[in-house]
């Protein structure tokens, strides 16, 4: 009697489960999780103050992503943690690079090599301190023609803080005024100076510049003992060199 065989479905073979590499795998996930909340927790600041860190956080989550997206290609357990592994380390290297890096400087105002704005050029003097408005003054009158100039401002200076000879050979003293928008220089202020400019200086042109404005009564003040004052808004003009130098509005009479 013959009997029929029976055909047996062909097996097919499974890839085997590596524990070793699983558990290799996991393993290094868990170390770059934690890495990556301490850095992150520690360099808080420093990704506000450089916005580069945000660069290299996406970067480890592309290559997160890419690593998992790899996954179609049927790769091993072993080579996934190697994969994630290298990426974790490209991104620590250049997130330690980033670090390293001082953050750009500002970029300076545009001026002359005298340090001092050109025609048409702007320049904040509101970021200068006193001595800084004073060595600015000196600047502007370097660039515009005047000769001996000085800055001589300090203890004792008696009222000049900067000297010079005007183009047309006047003796120029300007009295210099870092003052903020709601400290205006006052008729004292323009009294102190003008009881020694002309007798003491024995200036031709007298100057008050300020980064701020002139009370009515030192403008008045001004007026009668001959003395030019040079508000912000004059200062800026003068600076931008939209309006006649400030020694040309007129001279002392001895």
């Amino acid at each position: 009697m013959t009997m029929t065989q029976r055909r047996t479905r062909p097996t097919h073979r499974g890839r085997r489960f590596d524990l070793r590499a699983t558990a290799v795998f996991f393993g290094l996930l868990a170390t770059a999780l934690i890495a990556v909340g301490f850095a992150v927790r520690a360099l808080a600041p420093a990704v506000q103050r450089r916005p580069v860190w945000v660069v290299v956080l996406l970067c480890v989550a592309v290559a997160t992503l890419l690593a998992h997206g790899r996954r179609r290609r049927r790769l091993s357990a072993a080579r996934i943690a190697r994969r994630a592994g290298e990426a974790l380390e490209q991104a620590t290297t250049t997130a330690l690079d980033a670090l390293d890096t001082p953050a750009p400087a500002p970029a300076p105002a545009r001026t002359h090599d005298d340090g001092v704005p050109g025609p048409g050029e702007t320049y904040d003097y509101d970021l200068l301190d006193p001595d800084e408005f004073e060595a600015a003054i000196a600047g502007l009158c370097v660039r515009d023609g005047c000769t001996r100039v000085e800055v001589v401002g300090g203890a004792g200076d008696l009222g000049a803080d900067v000297t010079a000879l005007t183009p047309d050979g006047r003796r120029l003293v300007v009295q210099c005024k870092r003052y903020g928008d709601d400290n205006k220089v006052g008729s004292q202020d323009l009294q102190r100076f003008g009881g020694t400019c002309f007798t003491v200086h024995g200036a031709d042109v007298a100057l008050v510049v300020t980064t701020s404005d002139f009370t009515a009564p030192a403008v008045e003040y001004a007026e009668q003992c001959g003395i030019v004052c040079v508000n912000r808004d004059a200062l800026l003009a003068w600076s931008g060199g939209r309006t006649p130098k400030p020694w040309a509005a007129g001279a002392h009479e001895a």
